[in-house]
């Protein structure tokens, strides 16, 4: 069975690119890429359309990591197209739960924070590093690779839960 994360940040240039990217790669790596759709977006619509903010994707880059998607703004239907909602701080928590509400009933995908999965770091929230230094971007990497691998293996037992044999 596959399943379908959207990873979500403010402007969907920097962080939810990120951990679409970081995810994307550990998929990649140990070649579940067949089992999980994957995408990201914004809960504003600034950037649509626009790539990854060059910033980031230097810094992605540097770690062998590629941020194919281009920025998009979060729409109800993604909250009954998506399994899990992935949020980068409590804001985009809180505008993604307001969305959940205005969709009701249709709106089935369970909404957490990324950083709820992070297991070497305490911070809840993963910082925007937009107006930051390169330091930024690289913290934020290491936040995202720590909870992806963290969350990617949480969500393996269920993936590959359905193709067991009794």
């Amino acid at each position: 069975m596959t399943q379908k994360l959207l990873f979500v940040c403010l402007g969907n240039i920097c962080r939810s690119p990120a951990a679409e990217g970081v995810f994307l790669h550990h998929l990649q790596e140990r070649g579940l890429s067949d089992r999980f759709v994957v995408d990201s977006a914004g809960t504003g619509s600034w950037h649509v359309g626009n790539p990854a903010d060059r910033r980031m994707r230097a810094a992605a880059q540097r770690r062998g990591i590629d941020l194919p998607s281009r920025a998009r703004q979060i729409e109800l239907s993604d909250l009954a197209e998506f399994d899990l909602v992935l949020t980068m701080d409590d804001a985009n928590f809180a505008a993604v739960t307001s969305l959940a509400k205005e969709a009701g009933a249709q709106a089935s995908a369970e909404i957490r924070p990324m950083l709820s999965y992070a297991r070497h770091f305490n911070e809840t929230e993963v910082p925007d590093p937009y107006y930051g230094g390169d330091e930024g971007f690289e913290h934020v990497l290491d936040l995202l690779d720590d909870a992806c691998t963290a969350l990617l293996d949480e969500l393996l037992p269920a993936s590959a839960g359905s193709e067991r044999q009794p």
